[in-house]
């Protein structure tokens, strides 16, 4: 048990960009997983995850919207401190939410500080060549940057709702140019979302740096997931990618109606779990 109370790691040492870039060329697999606040981050921490992101995932599974783009970089400034808190290992990366890098490089840099100063050490933004200029600037201010093209959920209304990219050889031949154009702008990762996976597999072996795959077929570097998803705490109709690894819904219902339950029994709380005033002297004698 370390000085912290925390669990031990299967790893002591922090996960850093370098070491993904090792990870591949080692051929391991990155895992990586959504965090929103410091009891989930610090859970995922302790299990050993390489890769912790602060997702604009958070508007749709913490505050129930429908889609990412009314999170605010506020939001994700608050969402990254929590989850810094609770970690002590894992590369902790930010998204850059809808907006924030929108109106030019000046823009971009500035909001991707504001993420550096509250905690993380990457910032990760969405889209294809047509990013790779603002990817650079953020590279020459020494902010490490992770890309994620394919299905974008940021371009949610040009896209026309979520839908895989790729399938059409022409749509194809340009994610592959957009990974190119990406990696050459000095992304250190690529995450690579909702897209065949054959066309992952293609822009795996074509690109140096680690690509982490959701919904992008096995052949990918590393995968990601939305925490809630695979713990089945997200109450939409999920993709066919998600995998549930525990029913934690169903847990924390049964607790919740136990807890009910024993209230209304006056099962709870119990003698034992009162505290007493102190017994008089005199009475005490008596």
């Amino acid at each position: 048990m370390t000085s912290d109370n925390r669990l031990p790691s299967s790893s002591t040492a922090s996960i850093t960009v370098p070491e993904c870039l090792e990870k591949k060329q080692r051929g391991e697999k990155l895992v990586c997983l959504t965090a929103y606040d410091y009891a989930f981050a610090r859970l995922a921490d302790d299990s050993g995850v390489d890769l912790l992101l602060v997702g604009d995932s958070l508007g749709m599974v913490m505050g129930g919207r429908e889609n990412t783009l009314t999170v605010t970089m506020r939001e994700m400034v608050t969402a990254l401190r929590w989850v810094r808190r609770g970690v002590h290992r894992a590369l902790l990366v930010a998204d850059m939410p809808y907006g924030s890098y929108h109106l030019g490089r000046r823009q971009t840099v500035a909001n991707a500080l504001r993420l550096i100063r509250a905690g993380a050490a990457a910032v990760k933004l969405e889209g294809g060549a047509r990013r790779a200029p603002l990817l650079r600037a953020l590279v020459e201010a020494e902010i490490p940057v992770v890309g994620h093209i394919g299905l974008t959920p940021q371009s949610l209304l040009p896209q026309g709702g979520y839908h895989v990219q790729g399938r059409e050889h022409a749509a194809a031949l340009q994610l592959q140019a957009d990974a190119r154009a990406l990696a050459g702008a000095g992304a250190f990762a690529l995450v690579l979302e909702g897209m065949p996976r054959e066309l992952a597999g293609r822009i795996t072996r074509q690109l140096a740096i680690p690509t982490i795959g959701i919904g992008a077929g096995p052949e990918c570097d590393g995968q990601i997931l939305v925490l809630h998803d695979l713990l089945n705490l997200s109450f939409a109709p999920q993709p066919k990618f998600v995998r549930r690894f525990a029913d934690a819904a169903a847990l924390v219902r049964g607790a919740m109606e136990n807890y009910a339950a024993e209230v209304r029994r006056g099962g709870f709380p119990s003698d034992a779990e009162s505290y007493h005033a102190p017994v008089p002297a005199r009475a005490a004698n008596s």
